[in-house]
């Protein structure tokens, strides 16, 4: 007995009175989405290893839950997505696929692209070409042998054809990029480009494909068409001229905090609107909402605020739905037969063929080496998610009958999978250098006898605007007025996701270098950092570059050792996972707020320590960057630095820091030296190794053998160099004391500096070997630099913790307890490496 869908009711009353949920539209439709998560997730999680993009799990979880796999059984199907379900579910699903596709407007910025060069549009315009006619070509083949197929019109089943083998899925390839680490290459922004070209010319051609299709038949009025064609153009038209200006103001208000909110819900409202236009003009609603996406201006911060109030929920809970629906579509069983599987391979081969071969062949013309070419062609082959809308249209108006959309959607998956290894198989960018890097400051310092010119380059990593007058002020203090060059590399690192926002910031990176800054404050920094160094540069005495690293925390630390390596610096520079920020109090007073980044930006950090190629220093601004305006070459506002001195390789990298600081005019720098009372006894510090070599809870200290005589005579040469300096802006003071950590809390507590440098201590004193049985809190800056920026201690100076770069440090240990030389450590019973003595350099 067929059901009547008027009788279906939203809410059940519940089991106890005898109610099935599943009998009822709301509580299916909650099942429906918890089952289509679940299974597009864990699908996500199996298939993260080969580096796909989510949209493939997604797609293959909903051909699962479709009568493909699942949906065989038909009591399953029956029960969880009964035919009476399927407008609610599709609904729902709708929402979500038009606010994505005003998020892929947002996405792309038709200035970029005007900007991009006949490179990227000839690419595309051939990349789109080829495949199109090919899909012809196929279209011609497939209606004379699929029963069925020629029952569509024969020019709307011609252009959807070549729609669907012609496009490439612009949001799907940003991610697969990003996940290579190639979004900021010469390749990737090719790449990026020529699919933005696309993608516009994608949307145009599917919005004429609707309008040619109307509802399948053959027998429409073209003058019907004719209608709708021109409809959909004064909507754009419109969109241009009235509403593209309208936004602009809508966006410059936006910017206050007070109206924010009223002004997101009238651009969402906005995107029905559009939606709901070009619906009864008879396009789609979803081409509306990608067209009103596009007028939103991309400069400032509303089009980045609006995506983070819906991006979550229509990536993560509402577009899997489409996904799902598209699967109840899709039975692969259709496809049976020698000839039907052999259609299936010619569809795929042709679409492969025509694009990657047009790309290649154009790429070749615009004198793009050949493998950078060929990866540009199957990076350009990518679908996804857009042609899967594609090809639902084309179910939808009839045009495309079970087997050609089983067909189609098998193809789309199979060219998006073989993206990711067959880029990684034949495109690796060169990560090597011919140039000697000078890794540490020291080789500087001694190099720079026998030439006439010093270079100093510098990586500064920073989080966001906060990090900037830090790194300015830091910077401007090692300054030389010598004949010394200074070379600054920026690189933002931002975490990508599943957000188009980290793309977003990926591709305003390529446009102007700082995507970090919003349109009301970008003039500010940009204009401080700029003015901080123009007089420098003027003189040929700094440089400053910057570059964007967009990665997964997880491996965030190579990309900034990469940069590192290719720029041949001599100091990476990272911000601390915690920072302080000044905030108004209700006492229209200023207070510091603590704020913490989290435990995988520390983790970044200690990986960067780990792997670097040269030295690495770890700032925690307490106040550093809000000393007065940077100085020019002729003002004299004092930097008051202390280095804290106990010697071993990573104090001396922080002494010759102080050395190239001493050469600036307005810094006034104080060495403070501590000398170990108990070597006069000939004491000798013995550490045991704990027993969690991961612990996150212990020191680390090195286990590679040293020559302890060798070290003091290096720390007095370079203590040495540093004395020979002194003058009114330089003080030397020696302290022998017991307790080292008063001391040292003294100088951070006083105020007397605006920044404390010490070394990182890896091969510590006896006096710091002494602290490995302190409670730990920041293991990766040693015991001092721990004992500096522990959130216990009222610390008020910025702290600098430096690491010298040491190709014979290969490995470190965690320690967990104290010994004396002549005390017994309990090794159960080894007989080798449970642990070091500090003044044998031994591995005990």
């Amino acid at each position: 007995m067929p059901l009547n869908i008027t009788s279906i009711q939203t809410s059940s009353n519940g089991v106890w009175q005898g109610d099935n949920p599943l009998d009822y539209a709301f509580p299916l439709l909650i099942v429906q989405i918890t089952l289509v998560l679940v299974v597009s997730r864990s699908l996500a999680f199996l298939l993260k290893p080969l580096r796909q993009p989510k949209v493939i799990a997604e797609i293959v979880g909903g051909v699962l839950l479709g009568p493909s796999a699942l949906g065989r059984n038909k009591s399953y199907l029956h029960r969880i997505f009964p035919s009476w379900s399927t407008p609610t579910l599709e609904s729902v699903a709708s929402i979500g696929l038009l606010f994505f596709l005003f998020l892929v407007g947002l996405e792309l910025d038709l200035h970029s692209i005007r900007r991009s060069g006949h490179r990227a549009f000839s690419i595309a315009a051939v990349g789109i070409s080829l495949p199109f006619v090919s899909g012809i070509g196929v279209a011609v083949v497939l209606r004379k042998t699929v029963d069925g197929a020629d029952e569509a019109g024969f020019a709307q089943f011609l252009v959807f054809m070549g729609v669907a083998l012609s496009i490439t899925a612009f949001p799907v390839l940003a991610r697969i990029l990003a996940e290579l680490k190639l979004l900021t290459t010469r390749v990737g922004e090719t790449a990026m480009a020529a699919a933005a070209f696309n993608d516009v010319a994608a949307w145009i051609l599917l919005a004429l494909a609707v309008a040619l299709a109307g509802d399948g038949g053959r027998h429409k009025s073209p003058l019907v068409s004719l209608w709708v064609l021109l409809s959909g153009l004064a909507f754009v038209v419109f969109m241009a001229v009235v509403i593209r200006p309208a936004m602009r103001v809508v966006a410059r208000r936006a910017e206050n905090a007070a109206v924010d909110e009223f002004y997101v819900c009238l651009t969402l409202a906005a995107v029905l609107v559009s939606g709901f236009v070009t619906d009864m003009i008879g396009i789609h609603s979803i081409f509306g909402a990608f067209v009103f996406g596009l007028t939103v201006p991309k400069d400032g911060n509303f089009a980045k605020r609006l995506m983070e109030r819906i991006e979550d929920f229509v990536l993560g809970l509402l577009l899997p739905l489409y996904f799902a629906s598209s699967g109840l579509k899709t039975d692969v069983t259709t496809i049976h037969g020698g000839v039907a599987w052999g259609l299936l391979c010619l569809v795929i081969f042709t679409a492969c063929a025509g694009k990657i071969l047009g790309t290649f062949v154009v790429a070749l013309c615009c004198k793009i080496p050949v493998r950078e070419a060929l990866t540009l062609g199957v990076l350009m082959n990518t679908k996804g998610l857009v042609e899967l809308i594609v090809l639902n249209i084309g179910k939808e108006k009839k045009v495309l009958n079970d087997e050609m959309f089983a067909i189609l959607v098998l193809m789309a998956l199979f060219t998006t999978f073989i993206t990711t290894p067959i880029v990684m198989a034949i495109y690796k960018p060169a990560r090597g250098i011919t140039v000697k890097t000078r890794r540490k400051l020291g080789d500087i310092s001694f190099s720079s006898r026998n030439e006439m010119v010093d270079e100093f380059r510098v990586l500064a990593c920073i989080h966001g605007p906060g990090n900037i007058p830090s790194i300015v002020n830091f910077i401007e203090s090692t300054r030389s007025t010598n004949k010394s060059f200074l070379k600054l590399f920026m690189l933002h690192l931002v975490e990508l996701s599943e957000r188009s926002s980290s793309i977003i910031t990926a591709q305003r990176a390529r446009k102007n270098g700082f995507p970090l800054f919003n349109r009301f404050h970008r003039d500010e920094w940009h204009d401080r950092l700029a003015g901080a160094f123009q007089a420098y540069s003027q003189h040929g005495q700094v440089k400053v570059r910057s570059t964007t690293a967009v990665s997964s925390l997880s491996t965030m630390h190579e990309d900034i050792c990469h940069v590192a390596e290719e720029k041949r610096v001599t100091m990476i520079i990272l911000p601390f996972h915690k920072q302080w920020r000044i905030e108004v109090g209700e006492d229209n007073e200023n207070h510091q707020v603590l704020e913490n980044l989290g435990h995988e930006w520390r983790l970044v950090n200690q990986k960067v320590l780990r792997n670097a190629p040269c030295s690495v220093a770890v700032l925690m601004d307490h106040g550093y960057g809000n000393l007065p305006h940077t100085p020019s070459p002729n003002t004299t506002v004092v930097q008051r630095v202390c280095i804290i001195f106990f010697g071993g390789p990573d104090d001396r990298e922080a002494l010759e820091l102080g050395n190239k600081m001493l050469e600036h005019p307005s810094a006034k720098v104080c060495v403070v030296r501590f000398v170990e009372k108990d070597k006069l006894n000939g004491n000798n510090t013995v550490l045991s190794f704990s027993p969690d070599k991961n612990s996150d809870k212990c020191y680390s200290f090195a286990t590679a053998k040293m020559n302890r005589q060798k070290e003091k005579e290096l720390d007095e040469k370079v203590m040495e160099k540093f004395q020979s300096q002194l003058n009114e802006m330089v003080e030397y003071i020696e302290k022998v004391s017991d307790n080292i950590v008063e001391e040292v809390l003294v100088i951070g507590k006083s105020g007397d500096y605006d920044l404390i440098i010490v070394g990182k201590g890896r091969y510590p004193s006896n006096s710091v070997a002494r602290l490995a049985e302190r409670q730990v809190e920041h293991t990766e800056l040693g015991p001092i630099g721990d004992i500096l920026t522990s959130s216990e201690h009222e610390v008020v100076s910025s702290i600098l913790v430096i690491q010298q770069h040491d190709v014979t440090v290969v490995d470190d240990a965690p320690v967990c307890k104290v010994h004396h030389e002549y005390d017994k450590i309990n090794d159960n019973g080894s007989s080798h490496g449970v642990g070091i003595s500090i003044a044998n350099d031994n591995v005990v």
